[in-house]
């Protein structure tokens, strides 16, 4: 009886557990600080390059504050918000944003859905095509626009306008591309450089496909395309919408490819080109960190939205 009892009663001292539901001590709470030790010098640093200008940004906007006139730097509340959203080459540059980044997003995913299908096959070569496919999306940006400009776009040597004399003869239209199509221009750029992102991230959602589900439909006679309407489409549906909102949030605040083609000419000013010619050159650095301020808001607003997307894909792969 005396060793039954002595077996079942567990044991107490150093090595004993700790009772359900009782708080850890100091020592405890100082191994957790060492763990979160090594990430506060990279958290320090992240506020100081990224909160502390937005705070001063914010500031900024609440006061009358051009360059020319120092001395008659005011306060004025959010008279600068009023004035930004009242203005009307802002919402004319809102609306070229908005047209800009749809038109870029739509195009991007359909270009990189169809070159995602093609390479979820199996073919003589294809590492090699899927890295020369990824490399645009490695070009610089102001780079990549710079290439669209003077090697393709341009009417005396560019490749476009060489291509067509090649094909018709010396009887071939040359027309200057930036200047009769300035916002085509700009997207065309945009979608070379922002396909190769969209067609990686359906790939993956390709290759994560029940193969399982796929050949029971085609033991059953479905055709290719019932296949990808009622299984490849519905299951792509996440990362489509991953993609479209992590690169609207790319092309609401691209600046390169504006600033570069077209120089903001021709109807082709978006948000972040006219904060530039705000702040820059008409010195309004109220106004400006005003319109700063109110894409950054949009931005989060974006970018809330792809992280609850981003969630939500995890939580479908942990499940499954």
């Amino acid at each position: 009886m005396s060793t039954v009892a002595s077996t079942s009663t567990p044991p107490r001292g150093r090595g004993a557990a700790k009772p359900a539901g009782r708080s850890g001590g100091p020592s405890d709470r100082l191994r957790a600080w060492a763990a979160r030790g090594p990430l506060l010098p990279a958290l320090v640093f992240l506020i100081l390059v990224t909160q502390l200008p937005f705070v001063a940004t914010l500031v900024i906007s609440l006061f009358k504050w051009n360059a020319y006139y120092p001395d008659e730097r005011s306060f004025t509340g959010f008279a600068n918000y009023q004035e930004v959203l009242s203005e009307p080459a802002l919402r004319d540059s809102v609306l070229t944003t908005v047209l800009l980044t749809v038109t870029v997003v739509l195009v991007s995913l359909v270009l990189g859905l169809g070159l995602a299908l093609l390479l979820d096959r199996s073919f003589a070569g294809r590492g090699i095509v899927r890295t020369m496919l990824i490399a645009p999306f490695l070009v610089v940006p102001i780079a990549a626009a710079l290439l669209w400009k003077h090697v393709l776009y341009n009417p005396e040597y560019g490749l476009f306008n060489g291509l067509l004399h090649w094909v018709f003869g010396d009887g071939a239209a040359q027309p200057d591309w930036i200047a009769e199509m300035p916002l085509g221009a700009v997207e065309a750029a945009l979608v070379w450089q922002w396909t190769p992102f969209m067609m990686l991230i359906l790939l993956a959602g390709l290759q994560s496909r029940p193969a399982d589900a796929i050949e029971a439909a085609r033991i059953d006679g479905a055709s290719a395309w019932q296949i990808f309407r009622y299984l490849t489409l519905p299951h792509l549906r996440r990362y489509l919408e991953l993609g479209a909102l992590l690169g609207s949030v790319y092309v609401v605040q691209n600046f390169d490819a504006v600033y570069t083609i077209t120089s903001g000419g021709l109807g082709t000013a978006n948000l972040p080109y006219t904060i530039y010619q705000t702040f820059y050159q008409g010195h309004e650095y109220g106004r400006a960190s005003a319109a700063g301020v109110l894409v950054v808001i949009g931005s989060l607003i974006i970018a809330t939205f792809a992280l609850r997307v981003v969630s939500s894909l995890f939580r479908e792969e942990s499940a499954a």
